[in-house]
C-alpha cells in the first residue's frame, strides 16, 4: 500500500517538473523574441535583400529618392516654325500621279504658310551654372527653347552643342542662383536586373516618377549608327525624352530616349557614360569629332566562320579598305578579321564602330587581326571622321547623298514592326543633302541600287561605289506598304 502511494507521488512530482520546465522554456523564448531584432535569421535568404549592392534591393519606397532628385529635373518646351501648304493626299514623295509636283501644277502655285509647332520634353541639370543634358530630337530646329524648373521658374535656353548620331544635346540657361545638380554615375558598371527610376514630363505631366529594372544592355534598335541603349521597363512615354534614368544611389545612369510603339514596358535610354564622353566636344565645339579608320566591315556569320576556318564568330570582318585612309596606310586588307583594338576585345562590327569612334584624332592604336589564320598586330593613327562617311557597320556611300544605313537585324525588325527581316535600312539623313531633298527618310528600306538587289552591307557598298562613279543612282525604296523608285544625283 505504502509502495503504491510512493509510486504515485513520484509520478506526480515528475509530471510537475515537466510542466514547470516547459513553462520556463516558453517564457525564455517569449523574452528572447521580444528583445531580438525582427526579420529572418542569418540562414534565411530574402529575395528583396539580394547581396551585391543597393541597386539590386527592392526599395521599401522611392519617395525619399524622388523628393531629393526632382529639383534637378527640368521641363523643356520648344517652339519651331514650320512651313506648310497644299500637299497631295498620298504624302510627300508619293510615286502616285507625280506626287506633290503634279498637284501643284494642277491646282496652281499655292503659297506656303508658316505656323508654330510646339513640343515638350525633359532634361536634367549637370552644372550649378545652368548646363542641361537632353535629347537632340527635343531641341533640334527649335526657334525658342523654354526651360521650366521644379520650383516653377522659367528661363530661355540656347543650344550649346548637338550630336544627332547619339541623339544627345547640351543646352544652357542663365539662372538667378546656383542650381541643384544631378550627379552622374557609371553606366558601364550597370547590371541587368538593377532597380532604376525615371523622372520626366510624359505628355506634359510635370515631375512624373516611374520605376522599374534594367531589362538589358547594349541594345541596337536602328535609331542610329552608335546604338548602345539601356533597356528598361520603367514607364517612358512621349515627353520623357531627354529626362534622367537614376539608379538607387540617386546617380544618373541614362538619358531616356525611345520607346517601342507597339509594346508596353519597353523603353530605351542612352548610357550616361556615352554622354559624358562627348560632353567636352559639345561644350568646346558644339559638335562631336569622332575617330575614323577607313574600312567597311561586317559581322561574321556561321558560314563565313566555317569557310575561313575561324574558331568562333568573334571579331569584325574587313570587307573593304578605303584608299589613302588610316587603315590602308597601316596595311589592313579586305579579308582581315579585327579581333582586338588597344587591348579591347572586338565582338562584332558594331562594337568596332563604337571603339574607334571613342578615340581622339591623331591617337595611335594597336589593332590585332587574323590574316589567313595567323595573328598579326598593326599600328594605326586615327584620323577625323569625314562628313557622310561611315565607320564600321555602315557604308561609305558618297558624300553628296547624305545617308547613313545599316543592315536590318532581328531586333531592329521587331522594334520597328518590320515585315522585312533582312536588307538595308536608312538610319540617318543629313538635312539639306541630296537624299533629304528627294524625301528619303529614316526607316526607309532600300531594296535595290540601280536595279541590283541589295540584301546586306557588302552588296550595298559594291553597288553604291559603282553608282558614285557614274554620278547617279536609282534606289528602290520601301516605306510602310508602298514601294517606289527614287533617283539621286550628285
Amino acid at each position: 500500500m505504502k509502495t503504491g502511494q510512493a509510486r504515485r507521488n513520484t509520478f506526480i512530482m515528475f509530471l510537475l517538473a515537466v510542466l514547470v520546465g516547459f513553462f520556463i522554456v516558453s517564457v525564455v523564448e517569449v523574452l528572447r523574441s521580444s528583445f531580438a531584432p525582427s526579420g529572418p535569421g542569418p540562414d534565411v535568404q530574402v529575395a528583396s535583400a539580394v547581396s551585391g549592392g543597393d541597386g539590386l534591393r527592392m526599395p521599401g519606397s522611392f519617395a525619399d529618392l524622388a523628393e531629393r532628385l526632382k529639383p534637378c529635373v527640368v521641363n523643356i518646351g520648344t517652339t519651331k516654325t514650320v512651313r506648310g501648304g497644299f500637299r497631295s493626299p498620298f504624302g510627300q514623295g508619293s510615286p502616285f500621279f507625280g506626287g506633290d509636283e503634279f498637284f501643284e501644277r494642277f491646282f496652281g502655285d499655292i503659297p506656303q504658310r508658316e505656323f508654330k509647332q510646339r513640343s515638350l520634353g525633359s532634361g536634367f541639370i549637370i552644372s550649378h551654372d545652368g548646363y542641361i543634358f537632353t535629347n537632340n530630337h527635343v531641341v533640334e530646329q527649335a526657334d525658342k527653347i523654354l526651360v521650366k524648373l521644379s520650383d516653377g521658374k522659367e528661363f530661355e535656353a540656347k543650344v550649346i552643342g548637338r550630336d544627332a548620331k547619339t541623339d544627345i544635346a547640351l543646352i544652357k540657361i542663365k539662372p538667378d542662383n546656383s542650381l541643384p545638380v544631378a550627379e552622374t554615375g557609371d553606366s558601364d558598371k550597370l547590371r541587368v536586373g538593377e532597380w532604376v527610376m525615371a523622372i520626366g514630363n510624359p505628355f506634359g505631366l510635370e515631375q512624373t516618377v516611374t520605376a522599374g529594372i534594367v531589362s538589358a544592355k547594349g541594345r541596337v534598335i536602328g535609331a542610329g549608327p552608335y546604338d548602345n541603349f539601356i533597356q528598361t521597363d520603367a514607364s517612358i512615354n512621349p515627353g520623357n525624352s531627354g529626362g534622367p534614368l537614376f539608379n538607387m544611389e540617386g546617380k544618373v545612369i541614362g538619358i531616356n530616349t525611345a520607346i517601342v510603339a507597339q509594346g508596353q514596358g519597353i523603353g530605351f535610354a542612352i548610357p550616361i557614360s556615352m554622354a559624358k564622353s562627348i560632353l567636352p566636344d559639345l561644350k568646346a565645339k558644339g559638335k562631336v569629332t569622332r575617330g575614323w579608320l577607313g574600312v567597311s566591315v561586317q559581322d561574321i556569320s556561321e558560314e563565313i566562320a566555317k569557310s575561313m576556318k575561324l574558331k568562333d564568330r568573334n571579331g569584325a570582318l574587313v570587307s573593304d579598305v578605303f584608299k589613302g585612309d588610316p587603315a590602308d596606310k597601316a596595311g589592313l586588307k579586305p579579308g582581315d578579321v579585327v579581333i582586338e583594338i588597344s587591348g579591347k576585345k572586338i565582338k562584332d562590327s558594331h562594337e568596332l564602330l563604337m571603339v574607334i569612334a571613342g578615340f581622339h584624332v591623331g591617337e595611335t592604336v594597336r589593332i590585332k587581326i587574323l590574316r589567313e589564320g595567323q595573328e598579326r598586330e598593326l599600328t594605326i593613327t586615327i584620323a577625323e571622321r569625314k562628313d557622310q562617311a561611315e565607320i564600321a557597320g555602315t557604308v561609305e556611300n558618297g558624300e553628296a547623298f547624305g545617308m547613313v544605313v545599316q543592315e536590318i537585324t532581328p531586333e531592329i525588325a521587331r522594334h520597328l514592326g518590320l515585315s522585312q527581316k533582312q536588307g538595308i535600312i536608312v538610319v540617318d539623313v543629313q538635312e539639306g543633302s541630296a537624299a533629304d531633298e528627294v524625301g528619303i527618310q529614316p526607316q526607309d528600306i532600300i531594296l535595290q541600287v540601280n536595279k541590283a538587289k541589295v540584301a546586306n552591307l557588302k552588296e550595298y557598298a559594291r553597288e553604291i561605289r559603282k553608282a558614285v562613279e557614274k554620278g547617279g543612282i536609282l534606289l528602290l525604296i520601301k516605306r510602310g506598304k508602298s514601294t517606289f523608285f527614287v533617283p539621286l544625283s550628285k
